[in-house]
């Protein structure tokens, strides 16, 4: 059994961030430029702040890739900040101390209680690492484990649903892999079109109140195998796990899986995935109501789950108040990033943990030190199943 573990390091103005993969089957093939392009979806959405369109990711394999292919042994990807010179004095890891100490602690964010908690003065000790700078780190990761996800069938995909109060439309099509060009080509990373305008307009009118916009993000799970996840122990649940993936990312605030709050208002005939076969396609269910999840495992239908990220709380205009911890003073909040929205790109991140969890089920279930072996399992597993 080979689980994947992964764990980022590195601070948002620091000299990099890192991120080491654990766990992985030898023979995976792997690039920089897949793992660049995905950093790259990281930076999309309308509504980002000037610091998307100057940020970019120099990533590098340090180590557990040989010629393109995964060795078995954890793999490191370095991704440099390329802002580092201009907050090396500021951030360096040298003795010294800062000239500029935040005492004015953000509201929604990890600065008061951070600092509470580890008996910091200064709010950039918490602000550096709670940032959502982090999830770089973590898409690279997600990079890796969608290329072994591809091996077996799966791919992970996501779409913004609501932006604000604008929703998709009622009976709107579900995209499909295919459609993922599509989707990032949306300045919102909406797949209904008749829906995109009223989320960009919603965009624009936070923007000129100087405010900020949250919204829900749908992740889509296909040809997902069957079986991952456990009904036997509590921490295994597949949907326990997603949700906890998910709630891990910056800013979200709540998950559902497939129908969520809407099955409490159902009846128990209206609430259930009806269960069918075929000679094609085998046991299959006839709704998606449960988010192709059951008992804890997956069912190999459709996997649908949803996150909601709070508004950003750093403003340009309404103020937030806050107390100078220095002083006990109240006064405002400082402002470390202007961006009116970050739905899109948290759609991203959100695939990201989704692949993640995916794929360390995937190697709990099949193991193997070797691709070639992970892949012989499964098949033999999927073909047990008709």
């Amino acid at each position: 059994m080979r689980v994947l573990r992964y764990l980022t390091a590195g601070e948002s103005h620091g000299p990099a961030l890192v991120v080491v993969l654990e766990g992985l089957p030898a023979g995976l093939p792997v690039t920089i430029e897949e793992v660049s392009d995905e950093l790259g979806r990281r930076r999309l959405g309308y509504g980002r702040g000037p610091r998307m369109h100057f940020e970019r990711d120099e990533v590098e394999f340090l180590s557990g890739v040989r010629h393109g292919v995964t060795l078995g042994s954890p793999l490191s990807i370095l991704i440099r900040n390329t802002e580092w010179p201009k907050w090396e004095e500021e951030m360096g890891s040298a003795p010294g101390a800062t000239t500029k100490p935040l005492h004015q602690p953000r509201p929604g964010h990890a600065d008061l209680i951070g600092m509470q908690k580890y008996g910091f003065t200064d709010a950039r000790n918490v602000l550096e690492r709670a940032s959502a700078r982090e999830t770089a780190a973590r898409v690279a990761a997600g990079a890796i484990a969608k290329a072994l996800l591809r091996e077996i069938g799966t791919t992970v995909i996501s779409h913004v649903v609501r932006m604000g109060e604008a929703t998709v439309s009622d009976g709107a099509a579900t995209p499909g892999p295919e459609d993922l060009e599509a989707i990032d080509a949306s300045p919102v990373r909406c797949f209904d079109k008749s829906s995109e305008a009223a989320m960009i307009a919603a965009v624009e009118g936070a923007s000129k109140a100087g405010d900020s916009l949250g919204g829900i993000v749908e992740v889509l799970g296909f040809g997902v195998t069957p079986g991952l996840g456990s009904h036997v122990h509590w921490d295994r649940k597949i949907d326990g796990l997603l949700a906890q993936a998910l709630m891990s990312i910056q800013a979200m605030k709540a998950v559902e899986i497939g129908d969520g709050w809407a099955i409490a208002a159902r009846r128990g005939s209206e609430a259930h995935d009806e269960i069918l076969w075929d000679e094609a396609s085998g046991y299959h269910r006839g709704s998606h109501r449960a988010g192709g999840t059951e008992g804890g495992m997956t069912t190999g239908d459709l996997l649908v789950a949803r996150v909601a990220m709070k508004p950003l709380a750093s403003l340009n205009k309404p103020i937030l108040k806050t107390v100078d911890t220095e002083t006990k003073a109240e006064t405002v909040s400082f402002k470390e990033r202007t961006d009116v929205t970050a739905v899109p790109a948290a759609g991203v991140v959100a695939e990201t943990m989704t692949a993640l969890v995916l794929a360390a089920e995937v190697g709990r279930k099949f193991g193997g030190d070797s691709l070639v072996e992970l892949r012989r399992n499964h098949d033999s597993y999927i073909a047990s199943l008709k």
